[in-house]
């Protein structure tokens, strides 16, 4: 099952940020992996407004997040990240579509108050 690395990076010093980026594509894709977001134009629709990069990478699995996220190399180009601002990493398990579509069919039947 899929599962995604989502991150909010706060970016204090944009030169190292922009050298960590040009390394991680490799090994993100080096684990399986694919950036589905990276740092996009954003909207906030609730609650309060923050200024973070979002990131948000697919992973073929929650174990392939692991294992990406504590290799050697993606290890290295931490210590760069950590040169150009702070991060919340957070893994997530993806939802099975056949869920959603027992969710979405229940759902369909119902109506607001």
């Amino acid at each position: 099952m899929p599962a995604y690395l989502i991150a909010h990076v706060d970016v204090r010093d944009p030169a190292h940020y922009r050298e960590y980026m040009l390394h991680t594509p490799r090994i993100v894709a080096q684990y399986g992996g694919r950036f589905i977001v990276r740092g996009g134009r954003t909207e906030t629709l609730e609650g309060p407004e923050r200024s973070v990069r979002i990131v948000v990478a697919e992973f073929p699995s929650l174990d392939a997040v692991r294992t990406f996220y504590h290799s050697p190399e993606y290890t290295a180009a931490r210590a760069l990240r950590a040169a150009g601002g702070t991060a919340h990493f957070v893994a997530v398990e993806g939802y099975p579509e056949d869920e959603w579509h027992k969710a979405l069919a229940a759902s369909a039947k119902l109506s607001l108050p």
